[in-house]
């Protein structure tokens, strides 16, 4: 069974931001590091996101830092092709020895999320993925995963 106790992202728009969105209307610890200045694509990101900034604009060391602050990565994708940043999640995650999985749709999603959660004993579990101006239904795709994929609180006992 599952034990993530903490989601973290960048706070991006599209999966990031989903994933951050989902742990707060789900009362989950989130956090995780953003961007200097807190930027995103559609502006500041805002403070309800408890995510710090890192000393550098460039998305690449947010990208790393939250992958070498979780037990593991899940990268969220509309297509099996992932985009550059979600690329890089998926090369630090091996550089690190950090495990990853990359869900999109068609694949089992729910039991595979279930199963590496399980297996890794995620506690604190990062989420990459495209931002919404890339993938307009990505967020949707996130929520619902996360929501069928991570076990609530009662269930864990």
């Amino acid at each position: 069974m599952s034990s993530v106790v903490k989601i973290i992202s960048s706070g991006q728009t599209g999966a990031e931001r989903a994933a951050l969105d989902w742990a707060i209307a789900h009362g989950v610890e989130h956090g995780g590091w953003c961007t200097k200045e807190r930027r995103a694509e559609d502006g500041r990101i805002d403070e309800r996101y408890r995510v710090s900034e890192t000393p550098s604009s460039q998305p690449r060391q947010r990208t790393a830092w939250n992958v070498r602050d979780s037990d593991a990565t899940v990268i969220f994708s509309v297509a099996k092709e992932l985009s550059a940043g979600s690329k890089l999640a998926l090369e630090v995650a091996g550089k690190l020895g950090k495990p990853c999985l990359h869900l999109y749709p068609g694949a089992d999603v729910v039991t595979s999320l279930r199963d590496f959660l399980a297996r890794y004993n995620v506690r604190i579990l990062n989420v990459a993925g495209p931002r919404a101006s890339r993938a307009p239904n990505i967020a949707r795709f996130v929520q619902a995963a996360l929501s069928a994929g991570i076990p609530r609180a009662q269930e864990r006992v």
